[in-house]
């Protein structure tokens, strides 16, 4: 079904790989049509509750594949086309979307990176924002989701220098959500994995949702945007088994729905 990535559904989990080891995972036309559909594939499935995003061998994705690039390629227009669709699925999907950052991640693979919702990373990987060394500005969504998290000054300052943020500088920095020794790099990542999707899906949906809302609302709109998620997550049956677990006094055994 897919030729640059790979698609795995296992317990809930599906974990999205970008299959290009050879290339460091480096971006494709057909790499980014492949992993928007993945996304969508993923966002819209009811055996779906959490995605891993991840790379193949010993990076997670180089950025752009540079060997393709061409003097009369319209850089606008690939954005528009191939990027901007990938990043759209990310920012639409309701489910928490995990990257597992198990090597580099450059460029465009650091933009990957920045639209998930948590970023682990393994002690011996990196971000890097390279665009300014090859006379290009941060694209995919970077800036947009980088200065939130950092906030303008960092933002700007790893934008322009281009330098390499080490996985403790992340960590640090509040772009990584945890740092995970390289011996037990798969055991944590899943079990990090697992527990989101023991967690109520409609509900960090809502969450996600209403953080978003936070970013360009008044706080009336905020408030009525609350009270609309709010309303919605009453009637999960994920919420009544929530109360009845807390009378109960045990630990909730949450669906999804």
């Amino acid at each position: 079904m897919y030729e640059t990535i790979q698609y795995d559904v296992i317990q809930q989990v599906a974990t999205i790989t970008l299959h290009r080891p050879a290339k460091l995972n480096a971006i494709t036309l057909q790499l980014n049509a492949e992993l928007s559909k993945a996304l969508k594939q993923a966002s819209h499935s009811d055996d779906v509750r959490v995605i891993i995003l991840t790379g193949e061998g010993r990076a997670f994705c180089s950025g752009q594949d540079l060997t393709l690039a061409s003097d009369d390629v319209d850089y606008g227009d690939v954005l528009r086309t191939s990027y901007g669709p990938v990043v759209r699925a990310m920012e639409e999907c309701e489910k928490p979307i995990i990257a597992a950052v198990n090597g580099v991640a450059a460029g465009a693979g650091f933009s990957l990176a920045l639209a998930c919702d948590f970023r682990l990373m393994s002690e011996k990987a990196s971000f890097v924002q390279a665009f300014v060394q090859i006379g290009l500005i941060p694209d995919a969504g970077n800036l947009y989701y980088l200065s939130k998290l950092v906030g303008h000054a960092k933002a700007l300052e790893l934008s322009l220098l281009g330098g390499k943020v080490t996985a403790e500088e992340a960590k640090a920095l509040h772009l990584a959500t945890k740092v995970i020794p390289e011996e037990q790099w798969e055991e944590q990542v899943n079990a990090f994995a697992h527990q989101l999707a023991n967690m109520p899906t409609k509900t960090m949906g809502l969450i996600k949702r209403n953080l978003k809302a936070s970013w360009n609302s008044t706080l009336p709109e905020f408030l009525e945007a609350e009270a609309n998620g709010q309303k919605i997550a009453g009637l999960t049956n994920d919420h009544k088994e929530g109360v009845q677990a807390f009378l109960d006094k045990r630990p909730p055994l949450f669906q999804g729905n």
